[in-house]
């Protein structure tokens, strides 16, 4: 769940800058304990209390003062979450990775520092930031029923504006269909990450251009479906489908599911584009990208992550250190997942962006290989044979120097000679 280029960022919450008014104010953490810490003998008492069970998974506490703080704050977290959804039937736990570790191995806990939650006969991971507010949201969807129903125009005008994510909308009889029933599984395989909707309505299937047992798959930022083909679908036919195509062409990063789309590389590097959506400049490349994209979704290996700067404001510093790149202008590049090494498209002219034919052009030379973030590790490999060249050519010069004192010493002791030789025939004169 770590990673080289993303800190974990534990909110404990949102606090006002100013004396809130009645209705406005924002919780803090009120001294209460609710994390419990489980063990191996109040694991299953506390499954069975609750309707959800929410158990962080991690290194046991450590010695250093600054490691056990950080462990605090991300108690804290957990402490805050629980507090806001006290009245959701939600239990939170902490599992020590060693002196826990039978619990963990009955549980299926195999990743550290992560956080799973227990909802029924699922375990779902959560695979987002670390934070108050994402993880409450990312725990009350869980809460939504799996499939949201659309019954008439304005519900349908709202699905359609969910153009950032996968989703999934099939046409049925009604909720006794038995396909409903095996779409509502495959739903509950797939919740809170993808979102399911169905329509029993003739008048809003139609609009979706959807058929009786019809379901239909949304790529993010596709103008058009893909028709899951052979209706009706099995639970296990649906699945199936949706594990095939979940990567998209283009996807939003996003802090409920950030490390998870982040471990989704292809071959160990992401295409990545930095734009901010309210930025003139940044929504026109974004519209660029999405052409892109539609353009080429048929290529397998092409996935772009694109990240808007406004939604991760404290990692802005960290990123355009790391990367040395401004992002307070659109970028695009391609980042090893493993070193964080980069390389980014030049963009010559600041004032114009490149036009969708010259970013196709330079996705094709990422994906053929003639753009790597190997170049730079060359780069500095011819830098440092500059730097050994530069010692030879100093190790010759200082040789050089040698040679010429050697040769002002002997002539020294030339001259000294030829003196010794001017007084000895002084001395035979005389």
């Amino acid at each position: 769940m770590h990673h080289l280029w993303l800190m974990l960022l534990p909110f404990l919450g949102l606090v006002s800058v100013a004396p809130a008014e009645k209705g406005l104010e924002f919780p803090r953490y009120d001294g209460k304990d609710r994390v419990l810490d489980i063990n191996d003998r109040n694991y299953r008492k506390a499954m069975n209390k609750y309707s959800m069970l929410c158990l962080l998974y991690h290194e046991p506490i450590p010695d250093s003062k600054e490691l056990q703080k950080k462990h605090q704050m991300t108690e804290m977290v957990l402490e805050l979450v629980a507090q806001v959804l006290e009245e959701k039937d939600i239990g939170f736990g902490m599992v020590d990775a060693k002196k826990d570790a039978k619990v963990a191995k009955k549980l299926g806990l195999d990743e550290v520092d992560s956080v799973y939650v227990f909802k029924e006969d699922r375990v779902i991971e959560f695979d987002g930031l670390l934070s108050a507010n994402t993880m409450t949201e990312f725990l009350l969807d869980l809460l939504e029923d799996p499939v949201e129903v659309l019954d008439n125009a304005l519900e349908l005008k709202a699905f359609n504006r969910m153009d950032e994510e996968i989703r999934l909308v099939g046409f049925f009889k009604n909720q006794e269909s038995e396909h409903f029933e095996a779409f509502k599984e495959a739903a509950e395989q797939f919740q809170p990450y993808i979102k399911f909707f169905a329509t029993f309505e003739k008048t809003v299937a139609k609009q979706l251009t959807l058929k009786m047992n019809e379901v239909d798959f949304y790529e993010p930022f596709m103008e058009e479906p893909v028709t899951i083909p052979e209706k009706p679908h099995s639970e296990e036919e649906l699945v199936a489908f949706i594990t095939k195509h979940r990567r998209p062409t283009l996807r939003k990063l996003r802090a409920e599911d950030m490390f998870e789309t982040w471990e989704d590389d292809i071959e160990g590097i992401h295409i990545v584009a930095f734009a901010e959506e309210e930025d003139p400049d940044g929504f026109e490349f974004l519209e660029i990208l999405k052409e892109v994209a539609r353009d080429n979704t048929h290529l397998p290996d092409l996935s772009i992550v694109w990240i808007d700067p406004d939604d991760f404001s404290l990692l802005i510093p960290y990123w355009e250190k790391t990367f040395k790149v401004d992002l307070f202008r659109p970028q695009i590049g391609v980042v090893n997942v493993t070193d964080a090494d980069s390389v980014w498209m030049a963009m010559d002219d600041e004032e114009d962006l490149p036009t969708a034919q010259e970013l196709e052009d330079w996705i094709e030379d990422v994906l053929s290989g003639k753009v790597n973030t190997e170049d730079d590790d060359d780069e500095d490999d011819d830098d440092d044979d500059d730097d050994d060249d530069d010692d030879d050519d100093d190790d010759d010069e200082d040789d050089d120097d040698d040679d010429d004192d050697d040769d002002d010493d002997d002539d020294d002791s030339d001259e000294d000679e030829d003196d010794d030789d001017d007084d000895d025939d002084d001395d035979d004169d005389e």
